[in-house]
């Protein structure tokens, strides 16, 4: 006798973990942190032409209603602690997206004394979008690549919480 013939037909069994897992991915609301350029892109995302509404990501504007981070752009050392006093007020779970080159690693600016090379110096960073400025369609794969982390339980603060 299998799992399929012990299953009563018309229940769905799993784990209240991966239930909430999945409401989780099906209604994301990043805080846009656009920084620079990269900005650009993120709002071309939102747009018509992407729609990130029909994947259930709705930009909010304050770091209390929202769940993930992206930010876009160049981190410099006067805006990082920006960056985590804001970080600190988005209520767990939270996850993170670095957006751009300049975000990932400090980009064309690397060896400026004013830019941080990489913004997981200050908070944790859950997925990378490379580019400069990276595509629109860029984002939306790194949208869709972090949905399936959280799913897997595979993001930072998930491990930090097991």
């Amino acid at each position: 006798m299998g799992i399929i013939e012990a299953v009563t037909p018309g229940f769905v069994t799993t784990s209240a973990e991966k239930l909430i897992n999945w409401a989780r991915t099906g209604s994301m609301w990043p805080l846009t942190f656009g920084l620079a350029c990269c900005a650009v892109e993120m709002m071309h995302a939102g747009a018509a032409r992407y729609d990130l509404d029909r994947f259930g990501v709705v930009f909010r504007a304050s770091p209390r209603q929202s769940d993930v981070m992206i930010v876009a752009g160049t981190l410099c050392n006067k805006m990082a602690p920006a960056l985590r006093k804001v970080y600190d007020q988005m209520p767990d779970p939270k996850w993170v997206i670095s957006m751009g080159s300049c975000a990932n690693g400090g980009g064309y600016y690397h060896h400026s004394y004013s830019v941080v090379r990489g913004c997981d110096k200050i908070i944790p960073v859950d997925i990378y979008v490379p580019g400069c400025p990276p595509t629109a369609e860029a984002l939306l794969y790194g949208i869709l690549q972090l949905q399936s982390k959280i799913k897997r339980n595979e993001t930072q603060t998930q491990q930090v919480g097991k």
